[in-house]
């Protein structure tokens, strides 16, 4: 079987979670070919770098320095349309090259073909808004899962019982009864590196990603509040483009990136997890038993990681 994957670029979690799936089909002896832009892409280009890949359409958002989102992603909405009328052109012109068996979407919503089976993935069926909007999140709903009905079927990387990570974002939805929608289980980098030792050398560790500002706004934070003290700190940026290379502030190690084995060992071994709130990162936490030491920090505007962030208090 050929398969095309490809993630959106909006942090790294997109991709991160796609990496278990193309490792799925390869042992599994497909043919994996990737596409997508920016970091995203480079991440799956590092984790695979002898798979053949095709440039999409960049996505060029910025979020806000300040807390309230709603003012950017409104001024964002006329650049999202061509960038998915852009994705869908691209799309299309890879399809006529060469034919897939399936092509799999990972919140790209303009990914769409109708000359082969196509999959679009999402952990946000229901897509929630800043509490001044949510009123308008059945309509929300609504277009998102007619935006999905160009596809042939929907995945959910959750579990469809109660016993579940995304809570209300894709359980108990009203709008997607004439979608064809499968939950496929959480999907984690970190599922092959349960049982590796734990690297006991940081107390703290810190995982970044996200949209900047806000990215680069909560790095300086943490490097303060941190930066000093007596506890080991890692600080994973999440910068992938960066020379992988460390840096030191004080007790502050600083590194742009790390590999899955690398970072499940120093996540495994810290006593204190700091990261965003994102539902990969919530996937990948789960998957290594860690969610118990971590403290997660929702991007600012971003209703989802504010409910996730809560939801996972226990």
């Amino acid at each position: 079987m050929k398969v095309l994957v490809a993630p959106m670029n909006w942090g790294l979690g997109h991709a991160s979670r796609c990496v278990p799936l193309v490792i799925r089909y390869l042992r599994n002896g497909d043919e994996v070919v990737l596409a997508g832009d920016g970091d995203s892409l480079l991440l799956l280009r590092k984790h695979f770098p002898n798979l053949r890949y095709y440039h999409l359409a960049p996505l060029e958002l910025r979020y806000s320095a300040r807390k309230r989102q709603v003012g950017a992603m409104l001024k964002a909405l006329p650049g999202l349309i061509r960038w998915a009328r852009k994705d869908h052109r691209l799309l299309e012109e890879i399809i006529r090259k060469e034919s897939f068996d399936i092509m799999i979407s990972d919140n790209r919503f303009g990914c769409y073909t109708r000359r082969t089976k196509s999959v679009y993935m999402t952990h946000q069926l229901h897509i929630m808004l800043p509490r001044p909007w949510c009123w308008l999140e059945g309509l929300t709903e609504r277009w998102h899962s007619r935006l999905a009905r160009r596809f042939t079927e929907t995945w959910v990387p959750d579990y469809e019982g109660e016993n579940n990570l995304s809570g209300l974002l894709s359980h108990h939805t009203t709008k997607w009864q004439n979608n064809e929608v499968r939950f496929i289980g959480p999907l984690s980098r970190f599922t092959d590196y349960r049982s590796v030792t734990p690297n006991r050398q940081y107390e703290v560790v810190i995982v970044l990603s996200g949209p900047e500002p806000q990215r680069s706004l909560l790095e300086g934070r943490l490097l303060r509040e941190w930066q000093g003290r007596a506890e080991q700190v890692l600080l994973v940026r999440g910068l992938m483009k960066e020379p992988l290379t460390t840096m030191r502030r004080q007790n502050v190690t600083l590194m742009p990136y790390l590999g899955d084995e690398a970072l499940a060992e120093a996540l495994l071994g810290a006593g204190n997890i700091i990261a965003r709130s994102g539902y990969s990162t919530i996937m990948d936490l789960a998957a290594l038993n860690v969610m118990n030491k971590a403290t997660l920090i929702p991007t600012p505007g971003q209703p989802e990681q504010e409910y996730l962030a809560k939801a996972t208090i226990r």
